[in-house]
């Protein structure tokens, strides 16, 4: 059986996927027609983010694992694009 994640490790990866929202935002803003919608998607996640961030400061090991689980399978899809 492997080890349970911190939640150290668990913020380290909503913290990575946290920085690729954060960037495609700013490169978003920057274009020439920012796209509305792709800029609320993006907002969204970042407020997400911020929302798991906070969650993992009073999660059970459980709670923590599905978090970490969950931000690295968007970090496999946000690398994909």
């Amino acid at each position: 059986m492997s080890e349970p994640i911190t939640p150290e490790e668990a913020e380290r990866q909503v913290l990575e996927v946290n920085a690729w929202y954060a960037e495609q935002l700013m490169t978003e803003r920057r274009a020439v027609t920012p796209d509305p919608e792709r800029m609320k998607v993006l907002k969204e996640g970042l407020a997400a983010c911020a929302a798991d961030r906070q969650a993992l400061q009073d999660a059970s090991q459980e709670e923590i694992a599905e978090i970490a689980a969950r931000y690295a399978a968007r970090a496999r899809e946000l690398k994909e694009q």
